[in-house]
């Protein structure tokens, strides 16, 4: 069992990606899901919940610079690059929408495990990523509202509850979990991880099934923005924290940080308040910055 468990929490690039195609040849497979989305990515929160350790932030928070302009990065330099992207793409206004959802998310949790990997700064890179996911339920929906509003009318209320009610509370209910399990928290930590990665991969597979059309018509449009944007996240954010002083281990935290948005809340969130079709920049960007992070991340290590 707990091989299963490895190789399925390890297993984040491969089982998204073959979810996603599998999805597109057949989308009956994952179209039953289409009511229980919402209570897949709770899950992938409070599994992180558990597995975050508070003790992690304790040194983090003696740098609040760092956490500061990181946070100040995240939240004004992915928005930025997924509205410009959005207009002046020339796309549907649902599809140039979800441009700028992605654009206005948090940071992802899996790139905690990517800065590992590479050698930066890991408790840096949990605290930011902590941070910003605590601030996404009045961040996120006002940056969607402001730079959205362009294209959609946006519903901010309803978009800050499905954040307090997906993300913020689970990932509380999974923290204060620690506290009660006892013995028995080593044996979660080794299965929440292994249950995040399959929410995932379930609602990334669910929004490739509902947009299988669009994919086909506008996908390769899609994708070529969604590698831009995504390796322009990572160049600023390195050349940023090179601006900042951060010291390496730092500045490479920021660059993972920066380009890998937590694109799964930004597909549950469009999924929930647009159409299908919005959430397909989504489904394409969680996709790539996990394939590319995870080859930039074998790339540092033999470096």
């Amino acid at each position: 069992m707990t091989r299963i468990l490895k190789i399925i929490s390890n297993g984040l690039a491969p089982l998204t990606l073959l979810a996603a195609v599998a999805a597109y040849l057949h989308p009956p497979i994952f179209l039953p899901f289409s009511g229980s989305f919402l209570w897949f990515f709770a899950a992938t929160m409070l599994a992180l919940g558990v597995v975050l350790d508070p003790a992690e932030f304790v040194d983090t928070f003696k740098k609040p610079r760092e956490i500061g302009l990181g946070l100040a990065t995240q939240y004004s330099v992915m928005p930025i690059l997924g509205f410009v992207a959005a207009y002046f793409s020339g796309l549907d206004p649902e599809l140039a929408l979800g441009f700028v959802i992605v654009g206005c998310a948090p940071g992802a949790m899996a790139s905690n495990v990517i800065v590992y990997l590479a050698g930066g700064a890991v408790a840096y890179s949990v605290a930011l990523t902590s941070i910003a996911t605590f601030l996404s339920p009045l961040v996120t929906p006002s940056l969607v509202e402001l730079l959205g509003g362009v294209f959609l009318p946006i519903p901010f209320w309803p978009m800050m509850n499905t954040i307090l009610l997906t993300v913020l509370f689970p990932l509380v209910i999974g923290m204060a979990l620690r506290r009660v399990l006892g013995s028995s928290l080593k044996r979660a930590r080794e299965i929440a991880p292994a249950v995040a990665v399959t929410a995932i991969v379930i609602i990334i597979g669910y929004a490739v099934a509902a947009n299988q059309e669009q994919i086909a018509r506008v996908g390769g449009a899609v994708f070529a923005l969604v590698v831009l944007v995504n390796a322009l996240g990572y160049l600023i954010g390195w050349f940023l924290a090179a601006l900042y002083r951060f010291e390496r281990s730092y500045q490479l935290a920021l660059m993972i940080e920066i380009g890998m948005q937590n694109a799964g809340l930004g597909v549950a969130l469009a999924l929930q308040h647009f159409s299908p079709e919005t959430a397909l920049p989504g489904v394409l960007f969680a996709t790539w910055c996990i394939l590319t992070a995870a080859g930039a991340t074998a790339f540092l290590r033999r470096r």
